[in-house]
């Protein structure tokens, strides 16, 4: 074998789950010469390094295809691309109707069977054509059974298919149609999940820069942005994105990180200041020199993480998996031992029929449903089951702070005039009006509190951007200038509240009257109502763990995590976050990622639960997160956490109904006094049980007034929380 490796990257076609993608790479890392083979199933492609002499692509697309799946032709792939980010998307609307649908189809199968209605079309049907097509129906299920099979491995679907053989042996076929169905719908919600996880890495790439104006000999040329090499001089215009990430080289600009650092609020740059590719330039222009372009620059790996998360997050194994392992032992050793001891066909048949029924099928999907049902009611959008099942035991919160803990704007907060002439009514009338044609967002804080206070706003005379300071206006035939400390010249001194308020953090406005320093305008990015509320909730249910990440400054971090009584990090870029999760993870805690930006797409998709804010969250976000918070109320967390806990517990009440009833009729029937069609009729009986008890989800007060609920059942327990790790 060649000492050399080789990374190649194989797009593949047809994987719509978790197990689709572990067949695959199973596949994969069994060819000769590869060394290490991972699949992303959000990027629909195959990461594999090896041996170039034998890992190639010829190979690999034989590998993919033997094990069911494609290669697309690269135009092929560019257009099936196309074609799925035009597709339905996954909304609040679509699983509310979905679960009306489902729970109507659900209540004709119970009323079918106790009416006799399934009974009848048994009969009238051959059974030639009803086998038929609940093997077509089936196949696909059928399929994933036999991989994991042949990975020595028994899941939920497994005990299931073995039901279907005993139904379809025993000639009900239609019962064997009813456990098909609610396979494949399991199936279908794992599919619109996986394609939602590929719609937010098509955004992603969509709003990655596509085009750069670079400095050439012969002046500027405006080419993509794979063309420009790192050394290149790249000229950044007013209202630009900027292409690449880099070292200013000169120039002036206000830039807008929020794709990197997620802070609302824009960031003066100036020479041999670093900046990043995707960021906007609101104010000023720059020559920028390249540093790292494309796949390697900062908005590149962030692109590159959320693909690979999906494929790094820890496997969950499902309580219906679980479950299965045991379970479907125990029945098919008593079937054969029920075979060996009576030597009876028949009564083993029953003994498979009546433990392999659909109410196993309705146990966790039904109940599953009804929570989601419930949760799109609240404003809570959810996307399968899965989470669900985890949320129920999460103990680590990890959550962004602008626009998350945040209003994602700043708010003018304090005013302290600094001269004798001035009070405070006068001075926010004075930056008002000078910063009235200002577009910067802290123009707008100091302009929306004038009009609180109803203060008349004149035009100023003239009006000017000072880069790197800030504005000046000519009010009165009076300069104004008002913008950072850079503002203050000669020997003024701040006073003790200036000083206190630059400490704490906040985001301070000086301004000076013809030169003389009057004044400072403080304002802070306010927290959201009902935060300190829900998270005081949260704790007192057993999160043991709440942190706040952020990309902001260590002082303004460390102001609201002590308001909020939380830990927090600070200065943190989207890759610093996933190492977080990531860390919580490999230290066994299941982990709750709450955000709304495009530096928190990483660290949704990579977390146990990723909960996105609907409402003022990046679509990015929204399509990365397998939870969203679909109106802007914070209660709306501890409720989801009662709702999926409660969830499990009726989840968990459905199996054990499911494993007594189980257990008698596989007695009776292993005894000879349950024949199979009594058997397979016997199979509708605990259906009512489970769709009355998975109602009880459905009500609206499940997950209402969580914090009166939470407050009777759990004892706060106040201390000091760990602030490091």
């Amino acid at each position: 074998m060649s000492t050399t490796t080789e990374v190649i990257e194989v797009p593949i076609c047809g994987m719509d789950c978790a197990d689709c993608a572990a067949h695959v790479q199973h596949a994969l890392a069994a060819m000769p010469g590869v060394e290490h083979a991972t699949v992303l199933l959000s990027a629909e492609r195959a990461v594999v390094r090896g041996d170039p002499a034998l890992v190639t692509l010829p190979a690999l697309r034989a590998a993919i295809e033997a094990a069911g799946y494609s290669v697309p032709d690269p135009e092929a792939a560019g257009e099936m691309s196309a074609v799925r980010a035009s597709g339905a998307t996954l909304t609040r609307q679509v699983f509310t109707i979905f679960g009306l649908i489902f729970g109507a189809v659900v209540l004709i199968v119970v009323v079918g069977e106790w009416l006799g209605l399934l009974e009848a079309v048994t009969e009238v049907v051959p059974f030639w054509l009803g086998a038929s097509l609940v093997l077509v129906a089936g196949w696909p299920v059928f399929a994933n059974v036999l991989r994991a099979a042949w990975r020595r491995q028994i899941i939920a679907h497994t005990l299931m298919t073995a039901g279907v053989i005993a139904a379809l042996a025993v000639g009900q076929w239609a019962t064997a149609a009813v456990v098909v169905f609610f396979m494949r719908i399991g199936d279908y919600v794992e599919h619109l999940t996986a394609e939602q996880a590929r719609r937010a890495v098509r955004k992603l790439n969509e709003l990655a820069p596509q085009m750069a104006l670079v400095e050439r000999d012969n002046g500027e040329d405006q080419v993509p942005v794979a063309e420009v090499r790192p050394g290149d001089i790249v000229i950044v215009r007013p209202g630009g994105q900027i292409p690449v990430d880099g070292i200013v080289v000169s120039g002036q600009a206000l830039i807008n990180q929020a794709a990197i650092t997620g802070e609302a609020m824009p960031v003066e740059v100036g020479p041999g200041v670093q900046v990043y590719a995707a960021t906007i330039a609101q104010l000023g222009s720059l020559r920028v020199k390249a540093l790292h372009v494309g796949a390697n620059s900062t908005f590149g790996q962030v692109i590159r993480m959320v693909e690979e998360a999906e494929a790094n997050r820890a496997h969950v194994q499902r309580l219906a998996d679980r479950f299965a392992v045991w379970f479907l032992p125990v029945v098919l050793g008593l079937a054969l031992l029920t075979l060996l001891v009576r030597r009876d066909p028949l009564a083993t048949a029953a003994v498979l029929v009546v433990a392999c029924s659909c109410s196993f099928a309705l146990a966790t999907p039904v109940a599953m449903l009804a929570s989601i049902g419930n949760a799109a009611r609240r404003g809570l959008l959810i996307k399968g089951g899965r989470s669900i099942e985890l949320l129920a035991r999460a103990d680590v919160l990890l959550v962004d702070k602008t626009g998350t803990l945040t209003m994602g704007r700043p708010t003018l907060t304090h005013i302290v005039p600094c001269h004798p002439a001035w009070n405070e009514r006068d001075l926010l009338a004075l930056a008002a009006t000078a910063e009235r044609y200002s577009e910067h967002p802290l123009a707008e804080a100091v302009r929306e509190a004038a009009r609180q206070r109803n203060l008349p706003l004149a035009a100023p005379d003239n009006f000017s951007v000072v880069p790197g300071i800030g504005i000046k206006a000519t009010i009165n035939g009076q300069e104004v200038m008002i913008g950072s400390a850079r503002t203050l010249v000669g020997e003024q001194r701040l006073t003790p509240e200036v000083a206190r308020r630059e400490a704490e953090g906040g985001s301070l406005l000086y301004i000076t009257l013809d030169g003389e320093f009057i004044g400072v305008l403080v304002a802070t990015d306010t927290e959201r109502p009902d935060v300190a509320l829900a998270l005081t909730t949260l704790r007192q249910m057993g999160l043991r763990e709440i942190v706040m990440l952020t990309g902001d400054r260590e002082a303004t971090a460390a102001t609201l995590a002590a308001q909020l009584g939380i830990a927090y990090r600070a200065q943190l870029l989207p890759d610093d976050k996933l190492a977080l999760v990531r860390s919580y993870q490999a230290e066994g805690h299941t982990v709750i990622m709450v955000g709304d930006g495009i530096n928190d797409a990483p660290a949704l998709a990579q977390a146990d639960i990723g909960i996105a804010m609907g409402v003022t969250g990046i679509d990015i976000a929204i399509a990365a997160a397998p939870i969203t918070l679909m109106r802007d109320d914070w209660t709306l967390l501890p409720e989801l956490l009662a709702l999926s806990r409660r969830t499990m517990g009726i989840v968990r009440g459905n199996l054990g109904f499911t494993v007594a009833y189980n257990l008698l009729g596989l007695s009776l029937a292993a005894l000879g006094f349950l024949p199979p069609i009594v058997a397979a009729a016997a199979q509708s009986l605990p259906d009512l049980g489970i769709m009355a008890n998975s109602a009880r989800l459905l009500h609206k007060d499940s997950a209402h007034n969580v914090h009166t609920a939470v407050q009777d059942e759990y004892q706060p327990h106040p201390g000091p929380q760990s602030a490091h790790r």
